[in-house]
């Protein structure tokens, strides 16, 4: 799968980083980042939730094609 934040909408609740903390951190400024080598997230269930629960729907998470 593939995740996307969209950092100009991020307010930095950190819902993300409590939903699927294996996958989703908070960067310096305190928004949310992936952490290294987990860009796919593939193997944590908790990601689709941590994208419903950001406040301003920043996270989208999309299944990877071809």
């Amino acid at each position: 799968m593939d995740i996307d934040i969209d950092t100009d909408v991020c307010i930095g609740a950190g819902q993300c980083a409590l939903a699927a903390p294996n996958v989703f951190t908070q960067d310096d400024d305190g928004y949310s980042a992936i952490l290294p080598g987990r860009e796919d997230g593939a193997d944590d269930p908790m990601v689709r939730e941590a994208a419903r629960a950001c406040p301003v729907s920043a996270i989208t998470v999309r299944e990877r094609t071809g």
